[in-house]
């Protein structure tokens, strides 16, 4: 295969991770207007500057990364690593809607600021 979906992506993972993944998105959404770009490791969220964000369905959930201007610490996240001078790039394994909470968006409306360019200024 030589071009990714996101229905490839959804493919027969379980009905819990696909919930997952859609509720991801709408968090996505709520920020903004903003593209995908599905590869074969990722579905990355873009926004008018760069991607900021990313998801995999998994057999056990999403595993999802968020482009940061700050180092977290929280169980959610299982890696922190600097990407650049400015951003640090998160790791995380989502298995429970309730990790989805009103936090987590929270971390989803920063990294898509970093998807609007907030990092440059």
């Amino acid at each position: 295969m030589t071009e990714w979906t996101v229905d490839e992506h959804l493919r027969d993972k379980p009905e819990a991770s696909v919930a997952l993944y859609r509720r991801f998105e709408e968090l996505v959404a709520a920020c903004g207007p903003y593209t995908v770009s599905p590869s074969k490791s990722s579905i990355t969220f873009k926004g008018t500057r760069r991607g900021f964000a990313g998801a995999r369905p998994t057999a056990k959930g999403i595993r999802v990364y968020l482009d940061l201007q700050r180092a977290i610490d929280d169980p959610r996240v299982q890696n922190v690593a600097p990407y650049t001078s400015r951003l640090f790039v998160h790791h995380l394994t989502i298995t429970s809607p309730a990790q989805l909470d009103e936090e987590f968006a929270g971390w989803v409306a920063e990294a898509y600021a970093v998807g609007a360019g907030a990092h440059l200024a």
